[in-house]
């Protein structure tokens, strides 16, 4: 049966926790069963559609060790049938004492008849700590 989300926030926990324990099945349950989804890696082309999703996360849960993600500085904004994440992540590799890059990543969740789902994902690196301010004012333009 598959997993329902009744908020935008639980949808971005189960997302979280799928990436850490780089479970596939569970990062494509949080994601909206629809073709118009799109993710965009640090680095990485967009990726389009179910098929491309699901093989780029493949290809990070096969080729990385497991990670551990902090997500800090949520700013989110929920409207009725919308929500967009915006968050930084400091990712840990496992067996790594220090934080990769870090990571500012905007999610957008859609409410569906099935729950909250996730259609869009796109993390950009931060070029160092220096460049994120954590007194970054709380709201959105």
């Amino acid at each position: 049966m598959p997993s329902i989300f009744p908020t935008a926030q639980d949808a971005e926990n189960a997302f979280y926790d799928a990436l850490e324990s780089a479970d596939l099945d569970a990062m494509m349950a949080v994601w909206a069963d629809d073709e118009e989804i799109v993710c965009v890696h640090p680095g990485w082309p967009r990726l389009a559609g179910q098929d491309q999703v699901r093989e780029g996360w493949r290809r990070i849960f096969s080729d990385s060790p497991k990670m551990r993600v902090q997500v800090s500085q949520q700013v989110a904004v929920t409207a009725v049938m919308v929500a967009v994440h915006s968050v930084h992540e400091s990712i840990t590799l496992a067996g790594e004492t220090g934080a990769q890059a870090p990571v500012v990543a905007t999610n957008v969740y859609l409410r569906t008849a099935a729950g909250w789902r996730m259609v869009a994902h796109h993390g950009s690196v931060v070029p160092g700590e220096a460049q994120v301010p954590h007194d970054a004012p709380q709201t959105l333009h």
